[in-house]
C-alpha cells in the first residue's frame, strides 16, 4: 500500500458521534491496497463506522488496539458496487476490561471476504462479533473469523446471520439456454480457540443462514478447539435452512398475503442483530437494504 491511516483516541475521552472513515475503490479494473490502524486509549468510548463504496479491487489490513478499560464498537460495512472484490484482514488486540463490540454489514460486492481476528491483552475482556449479510446471484461473501483466548477470564459471543437468493426470474431469461445462472454463495468459518492458560473463559458462536430461492448454497462452518477444561462454557451452532412454512402459515391464517407475510418473517430473521447496531442512521440504511433485496425476489 502506497501509504497507511492511523486513528488515534486519547484516554479517557467520550466521544458522542462516530468516527467516520470511508474507503473507495479505485474504479473498476483497478487493484488498490490499503491500512488503517485504529488505537483506543485507556478507559475511552468510540465507535468507529468503517465504510466501503464503490468499485474495482482491494485489499486491506485494519487493526483495532483497545486499551484498559475502553468500550468500542465497531461496524464494518462493506456497501461496494456488484462488481467490486475486496479482501480484508482484521485484527482487534482487547486490552484487560476492554469491550469490543465489532458489527459487519456485507450487502455490496461481487467477491468480498472479511478475516477479523480477535486477540486478548489482558484479563476481563469482553468481544462481541455480530455479522449481516445478504448475497444475490453472481455474489460470494465469506466470513472467515478467529476468536484467540490466550489469557484467564474473557468472554466472547459471535453471531451472524445471513440469507440468499439465486436468479431472479429476469436473470434466468436474459441467461436463456445457458446452461446454468450464477449461484449466490456464502462461506462462514467460525474459529474459537481456547489456549491452556486461558481458564474461565466464555464463549459461544452461532451462525443461522436462510436460503430464500433455488440457485443458492451457504456453506456454515464453526470450529471449536479447547485446550483447558477449566472454563465456564463454550459451544456453537450454525444452521442452514429454507423458509419456515409454520410461521408462514401462521401469518397467512390471520389475513396477511404470502409474499408480505414472507417479507416479515426475512427482516424478523435479521433484526435481531441489526437492531444492535448502536448507530441509528445505520440500522435504518441496513434494514432498507434488507428490504430492497426483498423486492427481488420475484422480480
Amino acid at each position: 500500500m502506497p501509504e497507511a491511516q492511523i486513528v488515534s483516541v486519547d484516554a479517557d475521552a467520550r466521544l458522542d458521534k462516530p468516527v467516520e472513515i470511508t474507503i473507495t475503490g479505485a474504479g473498476e479494473g483497478v487493484t488498490s491496497f490499503g491500512a488503517t490502524s485504529i488505537h483506543v486509549g485507556n478507559h475511552a468510548e468510540v465507535t468507529i463506522v468503517l465504510k466501503y463504496v464503490g468499485s474495482g479491487t482491494h485489499a486491506d489490513n485494519v487493526e483495532f488496539v483497545l486499551g484498559d478499560g475502553s468500550q468500542v464498537t465497531v461496524v464494518v460495512d462493506a456497501d461496494w458496487e456488484d462488481d467490486a472484490v475486496h479482501l480484508s484482514h482484521q485484527i482487534a488486540k482487547v486490552g484487560s476490561d476492554a469491550v469490543l463490540r465489532h458489527n459487519t454489514a456485507i450487502f455490496g460486492g461481487e467477491i468480498v471476504r472479511l478475516v477479523p481476528r480477535v486477540v486478548f491483552d489482558g484479563p476481563g475482556g469482553d468481544a462481541e462479533l455480530l455479522g449481516v449479510y445478504f448475497a444475490d446471484a453472481g455474489q460470494y461473501f465469506e466470513n472467515r473469523l478467529l476468536v484467540d483466548h490466550d489469557v484467564p477470564n474473557c468472554r466472547s459471543r459471535v453471531f451472524y446471520k445471513g440469507a440468499l437468493q439465486g436468479a431472479t426470474a429476469a436473470q434466468k431469461a436474459e441467461a436463456g439456454s445457458a446452461s446454468r445462472t450464477p449461484e449466490a454463495r456464502t462461506c462462514w468459518v467460525g474459529d474459537v480457540l481456547i489456549r491452556k492458560n486461558a481458564n474461565n473463559t466464555d464463549t459461544y458462536e452461532t451462525n443461522n443462514n436462510l436460503i430464500l430461492t433455488e440457485g443458492a448454497r451457504a456453506d456454515a462452518i464453526p470450529n471449536l478447539e479447547i485446550q483447558t477444561g477449566e472454563i465456564v462454557g463454550a459451544g456453537h451452532a450454525a444452521t442452514v435452512g429454507r423458509f419456515d412454512d409454520l410461521e408462514l402459515f401462521y401469518l397467512m391464517s390471520r389475513g396477511i398475503p404470502a409474499a408480505e407475510a414472507r417479507r416479515l418473517i426475512i427482516r424478523g430473521f435479521f433484526s435481531e442483530v441489526i437492531s444492535r447496531i448502536p448507530v441509528e442512521s445505520l440500522r435504518e440504511d441496513l434494514e432498507s437494504r434488507v428490504v430492497d433485496e426483498l423486492a427481488k425476489i420475484n422480480a
